[in-house]
């Protein structure tokens, strides 16, 4: 099995795909060594094992929706597509989707993946309670206010294999999506957070060589289908019909210059229509936004180089957050996101050199994404590291739960 890209290829002996709960507790009391298996949109090993991979794909999503509490309940493995559907039909919304909104929730939120806003918190900070089956398949639940709580989300799957998630919810409201072409690499470093703080959910896209900038997305959240929107944005215009984010692509993305529901317009994705695999690999690191404009700088000094390998950069922000191993641990952060041609050699030899240039900021790569950055680095960027090893330890002390992947970030920050 490989994922959604192809170019991962599992090491694991088996892939099971259980279709309840009590069939995964009995799966994980007899095996030795598994670990959980989302969407399999990771672009490095962080969910392989070798020993069994367990999916909760096939698990229905039993949507059970408390509106006292604000949470609804749902199947880890259910996609956010469907959630977002469910909600919207029943007259409520998530704070926060991704770009694509076809990954699985327990996935999205064992890895930090995040969306976008400068006073948002990434999709992991929208969990309130998470119930796992641990190493002798027992079903523990984990809530919010709960100790172990802030340590159980961010989690790689090392604490056991999640089966359902509480997620807070909101009312319904409406999003209006428009983009911007002409902002100037000037303008944008002059003032980072203007154009970041420009709508509710906020992305830049660049290849880094190109003066202006390629496009600025701006999701607004709005009070009416026909309020105005500003037809300038930093020296940028506002720009009529439909984007995509590669000239490439399928007709797949959310249409802008109109409002609608928050579920059809926060993702860069329909929700309708899964865009086919991508021929790519995916890199990204967050950095402390007060650092954003020296870090853009450092790394456009490298554009020549990033330019051939590259099909699209996205800028992103996130508001900090206290989970111990949420990229946006502590700090308010930005998302420097590369696409990249599929061309392994070439990636592995010049991320070291974006690395190197981001090092003095302090980047903290996506869990899920390639990087060349030392495990033993990784762990030192995160102040609550040593209590998740510990944490880590406590529940599994046999390592059932463990992978190649974590095995490297475990030991070498031990």
């Amino acid at each position: 099995m490989r994922n959604w890209s192809g170019t991962v290829e599992y090491r694991a002996t088996a892939v099971e795909a259980p279709t309840s709960i009590e069939e995964v507790q009995r799966l994980v009391e007899r095996t030795p060594r598994i670990r959980a298996l989302g969407t399999r949109h990771s672009f490095n090993d962080v969910a392989d094992t070798d020993g069994v991979l367990v999916t909760t794909t096939e698990i229905p999503p039993d949507f059970a929706l408390d509106e006292e509490r604000r949470v609804v309940a749902v199947g880890a493995g259910t996609r956010y597509a469907a959630v977002a559907t469910y909600l919207t039909e029943q007259g409520w919304a998530l704070h926060n989707m991704g770009s694509l909104p076809h990954i699985s929730v327990a996935g999205a939120i064992s890895t930090g993946t995040h969306g976008s806003g400068d006073l948002n918190g990434n999709l992991s900070t929208a969990v309130r309670g998470l119930q796992l089956v641990g190493p002798d398949g027992a079903l523990r639940w984990v809530r919010h206010g709960d100790a172990d709580f802030p340590g159980s989300v961010v989690a790689l799957g090392l604490l056991g294999v999640v089966v359902r998630v509480e997620l807070a919810i909101e009312p319904s409201y409406l999003v209006r999506q428009d983009v911007y072409r002409g902002l100037r690499w000037a303008t944008l470093l002059a003032d980072v957070p203007a154009v970041t703080s420009a709508g509710y959910s906020v992305s830049v896209f660049t290849d880094w060589a190109t003066d202006p900038i390629g496009q600025v997305w701006v999701k607004r959240r709005i009070a009416a289908l026909d309020e105005a929107v500003p037809e300038e944005l930093a020296g940028a215009t506002r720009i009529e019909g439909p984007s995509q984010i590669l000239e490439s692509e399928d007709d797949n993305t959310t249409q802008q210059g109109f409002a609608g529901a928050w579920s059809a317009h926060l993702p860069h994705f329909r929700i309708d229509s899964t865009p086919s695999n991508g021929d790519e690999i995916q890199t990204e690191y967050f950095i402390d936004r007060s650092d954003a404009a020296p870090a853009l700088e450092a790394v456009r000094a490298l554009a020549a180089d990033i330019a051939p390998l590259l099909l699209i950069t996205e800028l992103r922000t996130m508001a900090a957050d206290d989970l111990w191993l949420s990229q946006a641990s502590g700090r308010d952060s930005m998302a420097i996101h590369f696409t990249w041609r599929n061309a392994p050699d070439a990636v592995v030899a010049l991320t070291p050199e974006i690395e190197a240039a981001l090092d003095p900021f302090g980047p903290r790569p996506h869990w899920g994404k390639v990087h060349t950055i030392p495990a033993a680095v990784v762990a030192s960027r995160y102040p609550r590291f040593a209590d998740f090893r510990v944490l880590a330890h406590r529940i599994d002390p046999e390592g059932k739960f463990r992978g190649p992947a974590t095995d490297r970030l475990l030991e070498a920050s031990a």
